[in-house]
């Protein structure tokens, strides 16, 4: 229930701040939200203990509980920002065919995003080593090519919404974002290596964070 009520005052933020229920990219915005907390809540309903992990996972590192505020805010800056931009129509303005191919870009951050949670059922929302759930390292499926598929979908899903939304000044919070998702990333990958069996191994073997050949 939660899922969808973030996306209604999502919708709420962006119509709000574009002072007119015309912008018709938040609504393909929280239809596009809608569905992923829908396929979400499935993949994770095959599994009663993963399901209840991550709809309330147990106290994750004091860091992350940070990082996440800070994301949860740059989230609501790009939305107040982009709802703006269709105000007032900063320069320069983006047309109908820009929001396609954000569309596809963040469905295809999306579908990453997914197949990641599907993978491994020791996925979760925040960072910690799920000792009480027998954690172990998932090194299949998308995790054979980088060790942090979930948020290199993130990022990707991330990078389209400006042009989705149609504002190429809300790009600014979202790359604010995705530098977190980065930061956070990194320290995710010490944390694991510290503290999970086996994933010394596995990174060493899957060399890259995010993205292959480069990170």
């Amino acid at each position: 229930m939660a899922g969808f009520v973030t996306n209604l005052v999502f919708l709420a933020i962006l119509l709000g701040s574009a002072g007119r229920l015309s912008y018709w990219p938040a609504w393909v915005y929280t239809a596009l939200g809608i569905a992923m907390t829908i396929v979400r809540r499935r993949v994770a309903g095959q599994d009663a203990d993963l399901a209840k992990e991550r709809a309330a996972p147990s106290a994750g590192e004091d860091w992350d509980k940070k990082l996440l505020g800070v994301g949860f805010l740059l989230t609501l800056a790009m939305l107040v920002v982009a709802g703006l931009d269709a105000r007032f129509g900063w320069p320069p303005r983006l047309t109908w065919p820009w929001s396609v191919a954000g569309f596809v870009v963040s469905v295809a951050g999306s579908g990453l995003f997914l197949r990641a949670m599907k993978e491994n059922r020791f996925f979760s929302s925040v960072v910690r080593v799920q000792r009480d759930r027998g954690h172990t390292v998932c090194s299949t499926g998308p995790y054979r090519v980088v060790r942090h598929p979930g948020n290199a979908g993130m990022i990707v899903g991330t990078l389209g919404l400006p042009f989705l939304l149609l504002s190429a000044w809300s790009a600014i919070p979202a790359l604010l974002f995705v530098v977190l998702l980065v930061v956070r990333t990194k320290r995710e990958d010490d944390v694991l290596a510290e503290e999970l069996e086996g994933y010394r191994a596995y990174r060493e073997a899957t060399r890259y964070r995010l993205v292959p050949g480069i990170w």
